[in-house]
């Protein structure tokens, strides 16, 4: 037995790239795969590889780069979050039909629930989508070991593996196995064959079938040679009930019927969804009256399934059809599939009576202290109240509690809403302020294709980007507009974010400090009337670091008089700091310490000058 460490689910994954002899990783952050691509830069120090290890600028940037390293027949990953590859889609499915000469590892971590997430979408049928094998971890050390045969059939059959863990892999904690390095010694080789790189139709026409037969061969394989991913579990005692459990789900399972004193429960092990072990779960199933498939979070190990009719999932409505399956939820599956009563309550009732009994009101989500979009949400909705506000996913999706997010549909979308808008209003002939809003980190990911579109077609709004100077949602990861690196010694070069929006044709752009609320409210109306005076964008650069992630900026301590204050609520609801909190019972608003980072932006708020600095000056 080797050295053993504890580690994350992500560092396992992590350390297993490393170990399997990657020397291309790319990613781009996304909860729950963000400490991915950090901790192969440290394995990779530790271990003294030379592995390039890099943020994509998206994850179609991050796709395409690792895809090519392994076309010089370099081991190569790519690393994102579910939603991640519906970015990457394009490329994947191209991709797929490549014959591939290095290994290409495509880490996927889901987000049942979802957590996180705009959607809880199940990456194990993007892997049926574009015929590409997919492995299921139900355990980090599981991951780790599924890097290696993941590899390992990447180069064996030229194709495109993916990895599939979900949020409680890649955040549980597990002691692991560690490696030597696979020494590869391969030197970067690109053959020209544009047979063979080249995505024409009529290669497709060839490739395609070939891509069957691959699939039709690791389906074989998975049936034959994988028995430590797929197995039995076998009942203890006269089985009266079978489940199939995939990734996770077998994890929890087998907790389950262990606490659960259960020896008359046997349970198959799938490892591998896609392509289905088909076999292997057909035997399964015929040695029982009725078979539950417990997988999250779509039926896919389930649609593969070739006779149903002993089959409880969620076809027939047996498993939820929405949610994470927690172990709460899947005990009680379990036993109404076994016909009995589940004995403890649902977790909803323990959790309302502890708050009862600790008089607790739980909070809504929201911006941290001194976080500078909160600044930059109150100027723009003080500027213009009756404007539209599209927004983009990040940090500042709460700003929905300032009243001034009100559409969100994935990465980029708020500039290419604000486009929508102004079309949906121009064709009747009437004009309303729209005001995108849309972070650093997410603008230089895709918001500057929609704001090129809306030069080129001059459509009139407001862009507020929301610079922070860190991708704060996910951990505080760089971006071309910061330019760190993640390799020691290594450097990258900022890429200057006005000077990308002017690139992308926008004339009037300025650059301003998020905490300046009195001048910003001016502002947001100037570029206001600039843009539909000019039928062209205008975009307002908010500037200001994340408090918490790059908290050395100066203190400003505050306080509320409480004769000034009129119990308003104003500063409450429309600013919707942390920081300020309400009394019910002299209704008043105070300043809370424990959350108070003294910004002094809140000075700028109370319309009655009710919240003064400590010196007890008024904004």
């Amino acid at each position: 037995m080797g050295k053993k460490m504890i580690m994350l689910g992500n560092e396992a994954i992590a350390r297993g790239i490393v170990e399997a002899g990657c020397e291309v990783a790319c990613a781009y952050p996304g909860t729950p795969s963000s400490e991915i691509l950090p901790a192969i830069a440290k394995w990779a120090d530790e271990l003294n590889t030379k592995t390039a290890v890099e943020w994509g600028a998206n994850e179609k940037v991050a796709f395409e780069m690792a895809a090519a390293a392994s076309f010089a027949g370099k081991r190569a990953c790519a690393v994102m979050k579910q939603v991640g590859l519906n970015v990457a889609a394009d490329p994947f499915m191209s991709v797929a039909h490549f014959q591939l000469k290095g290994g290409l590892l495509l880490v996927v971590a889901d987000d049942p629930g979802p957590h996180s997430s705009q959607t809880e979408q199940d990456s194990r049928f993007f892997a049926m989508f574009a015929k590409v094998p997919c492995f299921d971890p139900s355990t980090a050390a599981e991951a780790k070991d599924m890097v290696f045969d993941a590899y390992d059939l990447s180069e064996r059959h030229g194709i495109v593996t993916m990895l599939r863990p979900t949020v409680r892999v890649d955040h549980c904690r597990q002691d692991v196995e560690l490696l030597d390095v696979v020494s590869l010694e391969r030197k970067a080789s690109f053959e020209k064959d544009v047979r063979r790189w080249v995505c024409l139709p009529a290669h497709v026409r060839i490739n395609h079938p070939l891509l069957n037969q691959k699939n039709d061969a690791i389906r074989e394989e998975f049936e034959r040679d994988f028995s430590k991913y797929n197995y039995e579990v076998p009942a203890e005692e006269k089985a009266t009930m079978g489940i199939i459990a995939g990734g996770i789900s077998f994890a929890v399972v087998m907790d389950l019927l262990n606490s659960m004193g259960r020896k008359d429960i046997s349970v198959l092990k799938i490892g591998t969804p896609y392509p289905l072990p088909t076999k292997l779960v057909d035997d399964f199933i015929a040695k029982h009256d009725k078979v539950l498939v417990l997988e999250e979070t779509y039926p896919v190990i389930e649609m593969q399934i070739n006779d149903k009719s002993k089959v409880l999932g969620r076809f027939n409505g047996w498993v939820p059809k929405a949610g994470e399956l927690l172990p709460e939820i899947v005990e009680g599956v379990i036993l109404r599939a076994l016909g009995e009563e589940a004995a403890l309550p649902p977790e909803e009732e323990y959790l309302k009576k502890a708050l009862e009994e600790l008089n607790i009101t739980p909070r809504k989500p929201m911006l941290c202290p001194g976080c500078p979009h909160r600044a930059s949400f109150f100027s723009i909705r003080q500027a213009l109240p009756n404007g539209i506000y599209p927004s983009d996913i990040g940090c500042y999706t709460l700003g929905v509690n300032q009243k001034t997010v009100d559409a969100v549909i994935d990465m980029g979308a708020s500039v290419t809403q604000a486009s929508g808008l102004y079309l949906a209003h121009k064709v009747d002939g009437t004009e309303r302020p729209i005001v995108a809003t849309i972070g650093d980190s997410t603008f230089f990911h895709m918001g500057m294709p929609g704001l090129a579109s809306a030069v080129y077609n001059k459509h009139a709004f407001v862009l507020a980007i929301l610079d922070n100077s860190i991708t704060a949602m996910t951990g505080g990861q760089s971006h071309p507009g910061i330019g760190e690196k993640l390799r020691k010694g290594e450097e990258g070069r900022k890429v200057d974010l006005e000077e990308a929006v002017r690139g992308c044709g926008v004339k009037w752009v300025k650059t301003v400090e998020a905490y300046d609320v009195n001048k910003n409210k001016e502002l947001v109306k100037e570029a206001w009337e600039y843009a539909k005076e000019n039928e062209e964008p205008a975009v307002l650069i908010f500037k200001h670091p994340c408090m918490l992630l790059r908290p050395e900026q100066d203190k400003i301590p505050v306080k509320v008089d409480q004769e000034k204050c009129i119990g308003c609520k104003f500063c409450i609801n429309f600013f919707n700091c942390p920081g300020l909190v309400f009394d019910e019972e002299k209704k008043k608003a105070y300043i809370d310490e424990r959350f108070c980072v003294q910004c002094g932006v809140c000075i700028n708020v109370c319309p009655h000058g009710a919240i003064l600095g400590s010196n007890g000056e008024e904004a």
